[in-house]
């Protein structure tokens, strides 16, 4: 009852749920295509490879102070590139209630999105090339040999990387913490940071614990439900 009276807790969740909901089809999204590139052997794979596997290895702490400096509403680069190119009011981000959550999905996004490529890029590798080929003898185009053949094989991994990301999206704590503060006001305020908060500011740390143990509850229930989606999943696919 006192979580559900709790105003900064209701606002940790929705903003955590909205972290979430848009981490994590970004991501997936932006490893998939990166992977699908890399599969296709561009030039210089290896290199292409490590620039975008790089931020996952690099410490959190150091990219999200480089990306504060980077959002910086009056100095920050790409302020400055959007004014260059006619934006005369760019957001001002980390700074603003509303493009503080934004700037931290875009953050969390290009931080992560190497490590799940290199998890799809090794379920496309597991793939028989036989089976594209022959495909593409019977006529079928690139979308349909990507939705009947590679989608389908790549349901494990798909799952695999999903369920992964949205656990680290619910326990998300380190790019707030640096960057914003849960701020501008509770604009990016999310469930660990109130957590955070109640056990190691206000040395609440019985209603810090009942507010983790809502917290696995929901990773729990979330898992148990992308497992049954799973199933349903590959009956939709084959």
């Amino acid at each position: 009852r006192l979580m559900l009276r709790d105003s900064s807790f209701r606002i940790a969740f929705w903003n955590t749920l909205y972290y979430t909901g848009a981490t994590v089809p970004l991501t997936v999204i932006v490893a998939l295509a990166l992977a699908m590139a890399l599969e296709r052997g561009i030039r210089g794979l290896s290199i292409f490879r490590a620039i975008h596997f790089f931020p996952h290895i690099a410490s959190i702490v150091a990219v999200a102070v480089v990306w504060q400096f980077l959002y910086n509403p009056d100095m920050g680069p790409i302020n400055m590139f959007l004014k260059s190119i006619g934006i005369s009011d760019p957001p001002r981000w980390t700074a603003s209630v509303v493009w503080a959550m934004p700037a931290v999905i875009i953050m969390s996004v290009w931080k992560s999105a190497g490590y799940y490529m290199l998890m799809f890029l090794a379920g496309l590798q597991g793939i028989p090339g036989h089976l594209h080929e022959a495909a593409r003898i019977d006529g079928a185009n690139s979308w349909h040999r990507f939705r009947y053949i590679t989608l389908p094989l790549l349901t494990p991994t798909m799952f695999f990387v999903i369920i992964i990301n949205l656990i680290y999206s619910f326990k998300v704590f380190d790019q707030i913490y640096i960057m914003t503060q849960g701020g501008p006001g509770r604009a990016t305020s999310v469930l660990v940071y109130v957590i955070y908060q109640q056990a190691f500011v206000n040395q609440n740390f019985g209603y810090a614990s009942a507010m983790a143990f809502v917290l696995f509850m929901i990773l729990l229930v979330v898992t148990i439900v992308q497992f049954r989606l799973q199933e349903k999943w590959v009956q939709f696919v084959d």
